[in-house]
């Protein structure tokens, strides 16, 4: 799975090819972006989609509403098997979906607090966070800033709930997914948050338009400068033969190597 995730809602499988075509993976949506009336026919239009189930996973909907039983059976008649369980909160529940392989989108507080159980089933491939919906559950109006100087940037409790989630996806070796950005003219912003995703250890970004997916993926993809930085560091390391030496007025040891390994693997080199 590459960095650039893109939603595409069900019910407009005229987007799925185009959606395959940009992203490196593309998540066919049975949940929010589909209207109650429509999702009969958006299960119809997923398993018509002939979309490669590799590059492709289901948001279906929450556990615990009429509608996730629907989109189930409608994914034994498809050829998917990788899910995202919108609002996951319940480990067993998760854990009895033994059948799929699951992304948990953990969008409440209580998804947040169970994320390190999630993060520990079997199942469960990787995590995701959810900012409106988390914000919502706990009674409040926006997981951003809307006025003033910070304008744009998380409140303290979306932070927080960020920061759990990486902290759980990574203590059991799983991927961690950073929400979507909401401003998709905004690609400035999307840029900075996508970088702070690299450098922080989210494994990808979830989109929501076409045109953040090449925002994401430059974030993703090391400059030459930095790749060329990363060998130079390992060929001193090799060379110094120690756990711990000195490199360009600087110590080095084993997280910092680690960092540079981590650089030359993103270039896919």
């Amino acid at each position: 799975m590459g960095p650039a995730l893109l939603f595409a809602p069900a019910d407009r499988p005229e987007r799925f090819a185009k959606a395959a075509d940009r992203a490196d993976a593309v998540i066919i949506d049975l949940e929010d972006a589909v209207a109650p009336e429509a999702k009969a026919q958006a299960r119809e239009h997923m398993v018509a989609s002939g979309l490669d189930p590799a590059t492709t996973m289901v948001r279906i909907n929450a556990l615990d509403t009429p509608d996730a039983a629907l989109d189930l059976a409608a994914l034994e008649l498809s050829p998917f098997r990788t899910i995202m369980v919108a609002k996951a909160a319940d480990p067993d529940a998760v854990a009895a979906l033994a059948d799929f392989t699951v992304v948990a989108l953990c969008e409440s507080a209580a998804g947040i607090l169970a994320a390190p159980a999630l993060a520990q089933l079997p199942n469960v491939v990787a995590l995701m966070w959810g900012a409106e919906d988390l914000v919502a559950s706990l009674g409040g109006t926006s997981s951003r800033f809307t006025a003033g100087p910070r304008t744009g940037d998380y409140r303290a409790v979306a932070m927080q709930a960020r920061s759990q989630l990486l902290l759980a996806a990574g203590a059991s070796g799983k991927v961690a997914i950073d929400s979507i950005y909401a401003d998709f003219a905004d690609l400035d912003g999307l840029a900075e948050e996508s970088e702070d995703a690299v450098a922080s250890g989210f494994g990808a970004k979830a989109c929501i338009h076409p045109s953040q997916v090449a925002v994401v993926r430059d974030a993703y993809r090391p400059s030459d400068a930095a790749v060329a930085a990363a060998r130079e560091l390992l060929a001193a390391a090799d060379a110094a033969g120690t756990g711990v030496f000195a490199f360009k007025g600087q110590m080095v040891d084993g997280p910092i190597l680690l960092h540079a390994r981590q650089t030359i693997s993103r270039a896919g080199l």
